[in-house]
C-alpha cells in the first residue's frame, strides 16, 4: 500500500466508515498501481478537487473516488464528463459496471470490482490527453 503524498486526502480517508475505506483504499491502489505501469507517466499528483481524492497525470484526465453518507451502500470512481472516457466505457465494459450517466462507474459495496477492466478504464483516464484523437481511444 503506497503511503499517502497528501495529508488532507489521507484526512477524507479517515472519515470513511471501516467496510468502505477498504474500498476505498483498493480503488486508490488501483490508480496508482496502473500509473506506474504506464511508461509515459512519470508522476502521479494526489489531491483533492471538491473535497474528493483525485488523481492527476500530466498526460491524462483527473480521476476522481468518493463515498457519500447520502448513498451509503455504494462508492464510485468519476471521471471528467466533457471526455469521451465514459462512452467509451459504456461501449466494451456495459455488462461489467453500473454507470452514472456520463461521469461515473459506481460500486455497490457488495460487488466483485472486475479489476482487469477498470484497470483498463483507468489507464484510458491517466494517459487520456495522448489518446483522445484515436477512434474509441485506440481500444
Amino acid at each position: 500500500m503506497d503511503k499517502f503524498s497528501n495529508l488532507e486526502v489521507k484526512k477524507v480517508f479517515d472519515t470513511y466508515p471501516n467496510n468502505v475505506r477498504i474500498k476505498m483504499m483498493f480503488l486508490r491502489q488501483l490508480v496508482l498501481d496502473t500509473a506506474k505501469e504506464i511508461e509515459e507517466i512519470k508522476s502521479i499528483e494526489e489531491t483533492l478537487k471538491w473535497g474528493e481524492p483525485s488523481y492527476l497525470t500530466k498526460i491524462g484526465s483527473t480521476i476522481r473516488i468518493d463515498w457519500k453518507k447520502s448513498k451509503p451502500d455504494q462508492y464510485a470512481m468519476y471521471f471528467h464528463c466533457k471526455t469521451k472516457l465514459i462512452d467509451t466505457f459504456k461501449e466494451i465494459y456495459k455488462d461489467k459496471f453500473n454507470f452514472e450517466g456520463n461521469r461515473a462507474i459506481v460500486f455497490k459495496i457488495e460487488d466483485k470490482v472486475p479489476v482487469k477492466e477498470l484497470k483498463h478504464c483507468v489507464s484510458l483516464s491517466l494517459s487520456y490527453h495522448n489518446i483522445k484523437y484515436l477512434p474509441m481511444l485506440g481500444v
